[in-house]
């Protein structure tokens, strides 16, 4: 009977921690895009350099505020919230002001890539990036290597070749190739196509925002700063312009990166730590008279981009 109440209250206790971080992530959001309005509202005639330069400084406060904040509340805030969040705001705005002046094709549209964004983002947030479980035979082999001391990687065995520890999951991922905040996730090889569809979409989704806010900014002459001095409406459809232009030069470097990675076959974290995986590592031995050995960088995976990005489509959980 005490067992059965204290599992309730656990149940109990991690509810309400899931309702306050959610709590939280909603009123970071909220404050953080009305905070954005402040830039087009006090600084209308100046340019766009200027404008994005100014909202991320008032990012970085609010991000601040609102570290600040929470440590003094004792409730964090939920990264996959705060990008769920910011999806929603943003899709409010167009919905209630932007829509109107849209063309009907191009709404069906937009209305379509939020959507299935926001469906990607909710399946990446359970998706499986490679965990390898315990009793499986591929844990059962990588414990059999760390009792010899020897790095978990096999010739017969591709698929364990680049088994890695996540410390943020505290787990072995297959393909491991970072741990995405935003996503509260790993990205590894089971998800690692999804994790560069949903790039995709972000881009996708905010250079069609960014282009149904300059139709809408046409007819409501909001860039010529004689709208929206008075008008919250018109400094939200600027501020979130100004949000979505970061946002999408921050993600196309990201993808760019990715790109980079999936055409050499090799994962950020293998990238960043290749001295921790002696595969990676390439000892060139001293000349006579010298008294160092040098070790430089090697991707034993790299077979040419075309084989690369096949393997990369081919890699199945």
């Amino acid at each position: 009977m005490h067992q059965i109440q204290d599992q309730r209250k656990k149940v109990l206790a991690s509810c309400f921690k899931r309702i306050g971080r959610c709590t939280v992530s909603c009123i970071l959001v909220l404050l953080t895009q009305f905070a954005l309005t402040l830039v087009p509202h006090f600084f209308p005639a100046s340019s766009l350099l200027i404008q994005l330069t100014l909202s991320v400084v008032v990012l970085v406060f609010v991000l601040g505020l609102g570290r600040w904040c929470r440590r003094i509340v004792g409730v964090y805030a939920s990264a996959p919230a705060l990008v769920l969040f910011n999806i929603i705001f943003i899709w409010a705005v167009y919905i209630f002001i932007v829509r109107q002046a849209i063309p009907y094709f191009i709404n069906i549209v937009f209305n379509i890539e939020v959507t299935l964004l926001f469906l990607g983002v909710c399946s990446i947030l359970s998706s499986d990036p490679g965990l390898v479980t315990h009793g499986s035979s591929d844990a059962n082999k990588l414990i059999e290597t760390k009792a010899f001391g020897v790095e978990a990687h096999y010739e017969s065995s591709a698929l364990l070749k680049r088994v890695r520890y996540c410390k943020s999951c505290k787990a072995y991922i297959k393909g491991f190739d970072h741990h995405c905040p935003a996503f509260g996730n790993c990205i590894g090889q089971n998800n690692y196509v999804l994790f560069m569809i949903l790039l995709v979409g972000f881009l996708t989704t905010e250079a069609s925002y960014i282009g149904c806010l300059s139709q809408f900014s046409r007819g409501s002459q909001i860039l010529d700063g004689t709208w929206f001095e008075t008008d919250l409406a018109g400094s939200l459809v600027v501020s979130t312009m100004l949000f979505s232009l970061l946002q999408v030069t921050w993600q196309l470097v990201f993808f760019t990166w990715h790109l980079y990675c999936i055409c050499f076959n090799i994962r950020t974290d293998e990238w960043i730590n290749w001295k921790k995986y002696p595969e990676f590592q390439l000892v060139i031995q001293s000349q006579p008279g010298e008294s160092f050995t040098r070790v430089m960088f090697k991707n034993p995976y790299d077979n040419g981009y075309l084989q690369n990005v096949k393997e990369f489509l081919s890699v199945k959980g």
